[in-house]
């Protein structure tokens, strides 16, 4: 499914130093590139193929050449030539039998040996290491490098006596190949003589090192002397003369083994010969020279699928006498030269037949074998049909209008033909027909095209070229136009009418309507998607301009620089992508080098091949395929592109060992068959990319991202069916539909998506598959992106209603399934299938509504029950089919204990017996229920489905026998209490309700709910003793009020609470009942003490008059003070301490992680493992470590010792271990449990206002001098340790606590933080 297109042809002549000289031999120079010629005067010609290089080559006269005379005897000519790359000399064979080697630099030539009967042929092996000759009178000779003769046989089969003694130097012989080695030198082949037959001959394939026959093929009737191996050796071609059966030439392939392989005919008269036969390099393309009639042809061809395709053909004037050699490195560079001197290099590139619209486009010869590949997958050689011109096709062009194709081809012998195809869905009637195609007709030469688009639909654009002898063979002598090349315009008609459905192959006429003579070197085309009437044109060195119709190339374009590439890219595409206005235009071009260029940016540097696809009707470009030297597919997105999302290094398409496998399967495909490549796609719905292996078979893939990008175009033009179907087809998650569209949106649109696919198989698999993940932001999240905003516009339009109110939006499958089943019962009229899909919907909700689907079952049974005519029962499967379709869908112990749930006991029954249990399971159980009355029944059922909600309710109905049973289920479900007493009317049961439900509250420890409830019950003592457990004192006072205790009772109750408190810790409240109702001052002021309550401690004290408590809680407060004021010293050091050192640690672990980044760097091919256990092993490396964890092995303990080592490390986590690998968080976190508290703040206050209150205003002063200290550093010790967790860096300027103290002062000195101080105090 390719096409072997000329990109490039360079001419020019190599000046010949006598009249009648022509150029009978040619060697090539590798290392130099470098072409020797040597004529019939014996002179050598030494040529640089740089000189085809320079611009305008073909205007600058004659090829510069070097020339070196070889002195030969007057009667002795060459007859063979070659170049030794060990020697860096030319080995020269004379008919004498001289073997001369010539040194081009030092102009020196020495006589090497001489061998009887002349040299016939000279071959190098490939290594260089031996040397074949072969003589006139039919003697091998294999000698080294250093002249040494390894071996002498005879070539042919002579019966014995029979001697040589004339050489035989034919013409036809002289520039075959009669010694052809192998690609690595182990053997060669030669053709021999069949001694008893004067025509025939037999292929010998040679051992080298020992001389010997390894095999010998069955004698043939052979066309001179050529043989060729295939540089990879799996063939050996020779050319075989058929003429006695009436037919052209063949070239015959023959294996090692001397077997006859295969063979393909020449599609020439009887008379043509085979002249000269050469593969390439890469062993893929053979060419050869086919004289026949006036003209010698170069064919090329090459073998796919056990065929041969003539891919290109060059004529030329049988009198010019064209040979041909192979780039030696450049396996699709052909150089051609003529006896006269004209030397042409030829470059040409691999192109996909396959069209923008599937069609692929093959030439093979004279023929273009048409395949759609969108109606089917046929791999070459076969072909729907094909299109027969009267000569090989060169260049094809081809261009969709109007549903129809026109396909424009130039030929070999310099004609152009236009034929136009039906649409593409009429192609089918044409299958197997071969419809012959006539040239356009024109009153003058069009001209040998090398480049060949359409313009629009009646113009083709090419590029021509005038003055080298093959493309002036058939232009008149007296044509007056300049040498070089040209770009001119043809413009078409036809004077047939068209007739639908019918091919249009006559009846074309053609002209040259424009003509621009062309400064450089063109090395592509491409039309312009975005304008009509106008192309991109691209020269040499990658620049490309815009060329207008009628107008010519604008050089003065300034964003030229744009669209031109960095190198030469003979494989040029210019795409248009978005669909706003104006279009975007992007140009890609692949280079030699497998380096695919858009515009001057390099996108991958191993691409091996390329192609577009459109997910849209408008066919804009949606997505770049890509496949690499690697053989790894890639999917890009144009607007990834486009909006430079994508960074456009060659490392994001080289397969990293590092990645991770998950990762890289987003990212790119494997092609499982090595060396395949991209010949097309199908667009929009198909969303498939065509690969072709080596051996030429046809392979289609459909990658998840372009599969998905045409779900969601699907979707967004509101094509649901066609979005379901290739869900469908390409196994994707159903959910993907609603997860795109959106909840609300699809349940809106429910309606819709159910008309649309109108067929309910498909509808209960979509209702089956649907869960409540979301796709987009899981499993399809690296291929879908969000809508845009014009796509969510669309989804979002036709006058969407709001949400249904019953519709839960936080549960996907309930909403999506309720939505559908609304639909169903909408859209779709009734039917048994339309039931079934209901039932599903009912099934696969969450929770299931098997009830509800149950229901619809005992509808149904109770219709067959009824015997009516009713024409719902005939729109209804069978009671029987529906409960097995349920049944089918849900777990049968849920449906039974559903139906159950229903109190239908023959519904139970039937499902039971459905679901194939065992009656003795069941049936006694339904028997004892059938026995009971209805309410207990109820009761029963809802007990064993733990409905206890519906069984209190039951119970409670049943009346008062089963009161126990009815406090023994609320006990045993506590919640059932609330619902207890709202059923339970009775003012005794409602009491010993609400007492056992305090009991439950006390055993849940919830005594404050418990004493209430037991308030309500009249329950004193027992809220009494919740108030007291929960250490509610005033509570446990109050109910002592309430029920009355003597006022000793009281004093006991009062000291005991008192006690407690204290034990608590809750001096505060101690003390005021040590004052209210003990009446005890002095116990009072100490608990006030105790509870840092200065203030009130005053009050009480001066309330009584008692300045010995004056005197008590004075002192105790300047002790506090003064203690107060070396604590915040102290903590104001450790402050300072607990910083220095976290600075410290933190700046030595950056140090340390620098170290190992910059070690990681300098190792690239580090693979995931290993970078993980590098990471996971630093990060439990403290900043003193020196050396490496233990292995593995000593981390896999017992499961016991782990948790022993969780306790341990849970009991020491406040712990701060110098070196250990927490230092650093546990000092931030130690640093930040010294903040002050909000009761630290209360007592400072409540301090500072005492001590003024006695006097003492200096300690009042200092003290809260040094706490706003403390503070002040403490917040901004914090502050700097945070900043420098996120910082990598630890600046010794910035990062100071002096500097942070500063900050801090300035912006939170008047916050709510320091509220607690003295404004009398403040520092001014």
């Amino acid at each position: 499914m390719k096409n072997l297109k000329l990109y490039s042809e360079i001419t020019s002549n190599l000046q010949l130093q006598s009249e009648g000289e022509v150029l009978l031999f040619a060697a090539y120079d590798i290392e130099r590139n470098r072409f020797f010629f040597a004529s019939s005067e014996n002179l050598i010609y030494t040529l640089h193929l740089s000189s085809f290089q320079n611009e305008r080559a073909w205007t600058k006269g004659p090829l510069q050449a070097e020339i070196d005379p070889l002195v030969l005897e007057p009667d002795d000519f060459i007859t063979s030539f070659d170049y030794l790359m060990e020697k860096e000399a030319l080995i020269v064979g004379t008919s004498s039998g001289l073997l001369l080697l010539h040194n081009v630099d030092g102009k020196e030539t020495e006589v090497v040996g001489r061998v009887e009967g002349g040299v016939k042929c000279i071959s190098p092996s490939p290594d260089g290491d031996l040397l074949g000759v072969s003589t006139g009178f039919g003697q091998l000779l294999v000698m080294t490098h250093d002249w040494d003769l390894l071996y002498e046989t005879t070539l042919e089969d002579h019966p014995e006596g029979v001697d040589v003694h004339e050489p035989d130097f034919s013409s036809t012989e002289m520039f075959g190949s009669p010694i052809s080695w192998r690609g690595d030198g182990k053997f060669f082949a030669t053709l021999s003589k069949v001694s008893n037959s004067s025509l025939k001959k037999r292929l010998k394939v040679w051992e080298r090192d020992a001389g010997a026959v390894h095999a010998s093929s069955e004698p043939k009737e052979p066309m001179g002397s050529i043989l060729e191996w295939m540089p990879s050796g799996a063939k050996i071609a020779a050319v075989c003369d058929r003429k006695a059966e009436e037919k052209g030439p063949s070239i015959i392939f023959y294996e090692r083994n001397g077997l006859e392989r295969s063979s393909f005919q020449v599609d020439e008269p009887i008379d043509a010969t085979v002249e000269l036969m050469k593969w390439n390099c890469s062993s893929d393309l053979l060419a050869a020279v086919v004289r026949s009639g006036n003209y010698d042809s170069v064919k090329i061809w090459y073998f796919s699928n056990n065929h041969w395709y003539l891919k290109h053909e060059i004529k030329y004037l049988r009198k010019d006498g064209v040979r041909f050699l192979w780039d030696p490195t450049k396996a699709h560079q052909l150089i051609c030269w003529t006896l006269f001197g004209q030397v042409t290099v030829y470059k040409f590139i691999w192109v996909t037949a396959v069209m923008d619209d599937s069609t692929a486009l093959v030439i093979d010869d004279s023929k273009i074998l048409v395949t759609p590949l969108s109606l089917s997958l046929m791999p070459p050689p076969m072909y729907l049909f094909s299109l027969k011109f009267p000569s090989a096709v060169r260049e094809m062009a081809f261009y969709p209008t109007n549903g129809k194709n026109r396909l424009a081809a130039f030929l070999s012998n310099g004609s152009v033909c236009v034929a136009e195809l039906p649409t593409p869905d009429t192609l089918e009637e044409l299958e197997g027909k071969e419809i012959n195609v006539e040239p356009c007709i024109s009153k003058t030469p069009l001209g040998f095209f090398l480049h060949l688009i359409w313009l629009d639909s009646h113009v083709l654009l090419a590029v021509s070229h005038h003055g080298f002898s093959h493309s002036s063979c058939s232009f008149s002598s007296s044509e007056d136009r300049l040498l070089g090349y040209y770009l001119q315009e043809i413009e078409l008609a036809c004077s047939e009418d068209d007739i639908p459905g019918l091919l249009t192959c006559s009846g074309w006429h053609a002209r040259v309507s424009y003509q621009n003579l062309l400064e450089g070197l063109v090395m592509g085309i491409a039309p312009n998607p975005a304008k009509k009437h106008s192309a991109f044109v691209q020269f040499d060195g990658g620049e490309v301009f815009e060329y207008t119709s009628k107008v010519g190339i604008n050089r003065r374009d300034l964003k030229h620089d744009e669209k031109s590439f960095t190198s030469s890219c003979p494989s040029m595409n210019v795409i248009q992508v978005g669909v706003t206005e104006p279009s975007k235009l992007l140009h890609f071009g692949l280079d030699d080098m497998g380096r695919l260029h858009v515009g001057r940016r390099i996108l991958c540097s191993n691409c091996s091949s390329f192609s577009f696809y459109s997910s849209l009707a408008d066919n804009v470009i949606t997505h770049l395929i890509l496949a690499t030297k690697q053989d790894l597919l890639f999917i890009v997105d144009i607007n990834d592109i486009l909006h430079g999302e994508l960074e456009l290094t060659s490392e994001n398409f080289i397969h990293v060992v590092s990645k991770r496998r998950e990762e890289e399967n987003n990212k790119f495909i494997h092609i499982w068959e090595r060396g395949a490549k991209i010949v097309g796609v199908l667009h929009g719905e198909e969303a498939a990319v065509i690969l072709q292996t080596i051996r030429g078979n046809l392979e289609c893939m459909y990658p998840r991202k372009l599969v998905l990008a045409s779900i969601v175009n699907a979707l967004n033009q509101r094509q649901f069916r066609n979005a379901l179907l290739m869900v469908r087809r390409h196994r994707i998650d159903f959910n993907v539909i609603v997860d795109y569209c959106g909840l609300q949106v699809f349940i809106q649109l429910a309606s819709e998506f159910v008309g649309q696919v109108n067929n309910l198989s498909y509808i209960t698999e979509f209702v089956c598959a649907i869960k409540s993940e979301n796709l987009t932001q899981t499993l399809y999240k690296k291929f879908l992106s969000p809508p845009s905003s014009k796509e969510q516009k669309d989804l979002d339009s036709n006058d969407l209603k709001g949400s249904d109110a019953n519709l839960d939006a936080n549960n996907k499958v309930s909403t999506v399934l309720l939505a559908i089943r609304r639909a169903l019962e909408e859209q779709v009229p009734e039917s048994p299938a339309r039931e079934l899909c209901i039932l599903t919907t009912l099934a696969r909700s969450e929770p299931p509504a098997l009830e509800e689907a149950l229901e619809r079952v005992k509808v149904i049974r109770e219709l067959e029950l009824l015997g009516s005519d009713d024409p719902r029962r005939t729109n209804c499967p069978s009671a029987e089919e529906a409960l097995k379709h349920l049944l089918w869908l849900s777990d049968s112990e849920a449906v039974f204990e559903a139906a159950l749930g229903l109190y239908d006991l023959n519904l139970a029954a039937i499902v039971a017996l459905n679901s194939h249990r065992d009656p003795k399971e069941f049936l006694p159980y339904l028997q004892e229920l059938e026995r009971m009355p209805v309410l207990l029944m109820r009761y029963s059922i809802d007990l064993k489905l733990h409905r206890f909600e519906k069984a209190l309710k039951h119970i409670v109905s049943a009346g008062d026998a089963h009161f126990a049973d009815c406090m023994n289920l609320m006990k045993k479900n506590p919640q059932l209490f609330p619902l207890g007493l709202q059923l339970i009317t009775d003012p005794t049961k409602r009491g010993q309700v609400l007492e056992a439900w305090g009991d439950h509250l006390s055993d849940e420890k919830c005594f404050e709910d418990a004493a209430a409830t037991y308030l309500c019950c009249s329950s004193l003592q027992k809220a009494l003793k919740a108030y007291r457990e929960c250490g509610n004192w005033s509570g446990v006072l109050t109910v002592a009020g309430i029920i009355k205790l003597e006022k000793d009772e009281v004093m006991r109750l009062a000291h005991e609470l008192c006690e407690e408190l204290q034990a608590l810790g809750k001096p505060g409240e101690a003390a005021k009942i040590a004052l209210e109702y003990c009446g005890d001052i002095n116990a009072g002021i100490n608990l006030l003490i105790s509870a840092r309550e200065w203030e009130e401690a005053f009050r009480v004290a001066f309330l009584h008059s008692r300045e010995d408590l004056v005197s008590e809680v004075k002192n105790a407060s300047l002790e506090c003070a003064s203690n107060l004021i070396d604590e915040y010293k102290e903590g104001l050091e450790k402050v300072g301490k607990y910083l220095t050192r976290y600075l410290a640690v933190r700046q030595r672990r950056l140090l340390l992680a620098a170290k190992l980044r910059s070690e990681e760097r300098s190792i690239n091919d580090v693979d995931d493992d290993t970078a993980s256990e590098a990471s996971s092993t630093f990060s439990g490396m403290s900043v003193y470590t020196t050396g490496t964890r233990k292995s593995s092995a000593a981390s896999t303990g017992s499961t016991v010792a782990s948790k022993a080592r969780d306790a341990r490390r849970q009991r020491s986590r406040g712990k701060i271990r110098p070196g250990s690998p927490g230092e650093e968080m546990a000092l931030v976190e130690h640093l930040k449990g010294m903040s002050l508290t909000a009761g630290a703040k209360q007592e400072l206050k409540s301090l500072l206002v005492s001590l003024v209150m006695l006097g003492n205003e200096e300690i009042a002063r200092k003290l809260q001098h040094v706490a706003e200290n403390f503070q002040l550093s403490h917040m901004a010790a914090v502050r700097l340790a945070e900043d420098t967790l996120s910082d990598d860096i630890i600046n010794e300027h910035a990062h100071t606590l002096e500097r942070y103290v500063l900050k801090v002062k300035t912006e939170l000195l008047d916050s709510d933080a320091f509220s607690w101080r003295c404004r009398v105090f403040l520092s001014p």
